[in-house]
């Protein structure tokens, strides 16, 4: 990404300034590490692929680094920033530094994890954010759920979330959220960030992580499916016979969905696809077919 002419990225003596200006002190509370290194958030933007005509959602912008390369892409943005004090400065900081881009930005005071379509003055396409580390998960797979327009997406977390996201069955950090970002669509692992282009410097690594929408599906079907990922990976050691059962209303009962869907009883959670996890949740609101049952009926 070059940025516009007019743009003007913050590097770590503006965040440091405007840091002091307005009494900010990282917390951990928050998750704020503020990006300090224009060429990272060139990095970012062009992995992104944003550009004219996208309406790219940003939650938690900070002190506004990615924000002013976003808007250098010439995307449309939406910033949602929970701190009231950060949200008040940032349309200051474009409107002194982002030019002629300074009127396609639009910030909203607001949780990310409360936010609805109806808050948003546009349908965003895409979501690209550094995302505080300890809802990074929570709120992708909320915005996903909430915000049917979100094509694609780039964010940045912790290197262990990044892992979590974007990792395949069969794997040890397979698990919840893996495979709730797959019923969405595809996610890889992209990039390592480093430590350095971070103030505070943190004490975790970073990765990038993109993900693709691949289409749309009915919203009880989500529901349906995603009680059973958390109902099987609620205890990840035991067979899905027995981690199903509280989810089906008996081990007997779940042993009979699972055959009825084509997955092996005795198999666990995580070497379950998120088709499997589909074919488990349809299961369970069909009648059971004759002769599907786990052992024979007691006569």
């Amino acid at each position: 990404m070059t940025a516009a002419p007019d743009v003007r990225l913050l590097g770590p003596a503006e965040i440091r300034a405007l840091a002091g200006e307005l009494d900010v002190r990282p917390t951990k509370k928050l998750g704020q590490n503020f990006v300090h290194d224009p060429n990272t958030v060139r990095r970012i933007v062009d992995l992104a692929g944003v550009g004219a005509g996208d309406v790219v959602l940003e939650v938690g912008p900070g002190l506004g680094s990615l924000t002013l390369g976003l808007l250098g892409s010439s995307a449309d943005v939406v910033a949602v920033e929970i701190d009231p004090v950060l949200a008040g400065r940032l349309s200051e900081t474009v409107a002194e530094r982002g030019g002629s881009a300074a009127g396609r930005l639009t910030v909203l005071t607001a949780d990310a994890l409360r936010l609805a379509a109806a808050d948003l003055p546009r349908a965003p396409t895409a979501i690209v954010a550094n995302l505080p580390y300890n809802v990074a998960v929570p709120v992708v797979l909320h915005l996903l759920a909430e915000l049917p327009s979100l094509r694609t997406g780039m964010v940045m977390v912790q290197t262990e979330v990044a892992d979590r996201m974007a990792a395949g069955p069969g794997g040890r950090v397979y698990g919840v959220p893996s495979v709730k970002l797959a019923w969405y669509g595809n996610a890889r692992k992209v990039a390592p960030v480093p430590r350095a282009v971070f103030w505070p410097v943190p004490n975790v690594d970073s990765a990038l992580v993109a993900f693709e929408r691949a289409g749309q599906r009915a919203e009880s079907e989500r529901v349906a499916v995603f009680a059973a990922v958390d109902a099987a990976f609620s205890q990840r050691r035991k067979t899905l016979r027995a981690a199903l059962a509280g989810w089906a209303g008996s081990a007997d009962r779940a042993g009979e969905i699972l055959v009825a869907a084509g997955v092996d009883p005795r198999a666990r959670g995580e070497r379950l696809t998120v088709e499997d996890f589909t074919r488990i949740a349809a299961a369970r609101e069909a009648p059971c077919p004759q002769g599907a049952r786990e052992t024979p009926p007691t006569v």
